[in-house]
């Protein structure tokens, strides 16, 4: 583990800081050599992809990709951990290749369930959950998913099941950047903070600033108060991350970083911020 439990020393900020800064760089290159778009959300979840494989999973636990378009960042944070090579991240949405813009579960280490059509990942991580409470297995499900799919039935259908079902081995985690494929949650659904909604339905919420380490830890980490999910309280979490699409880039907060491949300019200029500490 990267943290200490309850918070950062300054050696493990400063390995934190150092991880970042490697996984950021190579999550940029990989997406510019294959010319592939999707960049704005793969940075607005990396900080927590990051914190969640170092610090927070065990090897009982178990983590779904709901938002798949994001699939770059998790490459790399277990590209981070040694589990995939710069060899396949090389093959990175190219033909034939075992690590495809959406993942495909083959060949991806730790990958149980492909992704890509947002919206499936809370049924499969509630259901996960469930057959794991009903085995008694320590281990608790993660399930990152985007704000913007939360505008569809079958998520909130799952967060139902998972309260109803007292799935306290659950943890949806969902990036709040604001931005989806056709303008901002508000402008598209009149939605721009999901937490008092997750709170409505009965989930233990917790938000946290998805780009600060510690924020996230304090928010996963079990507590008898403040901050994090009620200990032995049998509710499922949703832990909400405030983030920026594209954190730190030339177009951050921006629509088009939701689509848009970078050019040669873009992309020498994003390296330039990443290496000056400034993204």
């Amino acid at each position: 583990m990267i943290f200490d439990e309850d918070c950062m020393n300054r050696n493990s900020e400063e390995n934190f800081r150092h991880i970042r800064k490697k996984a950021a760089l190579r999550l940029l290159r990989m997406h510019y050599e294959s010319k592939s778009g999707h960049v704005g959300g793969n940075f607005s979840c990396l900080d927590a992809l990051l914190v969640l494989h170092h610090s927070v999973m065990t090897q009982e636990d178990r983590f779904i990709l709901s938002k798949g378009h994001s699939a770059g960042a998790l490459y790399v944070a277990l590209w981070s951990l040694g589990l995939l090579s710069d060899a396949d991240l090389e093959t990175f949405c190219r033909e034939n290749t075992a690590l495809p813009g959406h993942p495909s579960g083959l060949g991806i280490p730790n990958l149980l369930f492909p992704t890509g059509s947002l919206g499936h990942g809370p049924s499969l991580a509630a259901g996960l959950a469930l057959a794991l409470k009903g085995r008694r297995a320590t281990g608790r499900v993660f399930c990152l998913c985007s704000d913007g799919e939360w505008q569809e039935g079958s998520c909130w259908e799952a967060l139902i099941f998972a309260v109803r079902q007292r799935l306290g081995n659950l943890v949806f985690l969902v990036d709040q950047n604001g931005l989806q494929g056709f303008g901002s949650t508000q402008e598209v659904a009149g939605v721009s903070d999901l937490a008092p909604r997750f709170q409505a339905f009965g989930a233990a919420v917790a938000c946290a600033d998805g780009h600060d380490p510690n924020a996230i830890l304090r928010a996963l980490a079990p507590r008898d108060g403040g901050e994090g999910p009620p200990v032995a309280d049998g509710r499922p979490q949703v832990v909400v991350l405030r983030t920026r699409k594209g954190n730190g880039l030339h177009y951050e907060g921006k629509l088009e970083s939701h689509y848009l491949p970078l050019s040669a300019e873009q992309y020498e200029t994003a390296v330039q911020r990443i290496n000056a500490g400034e993204a």
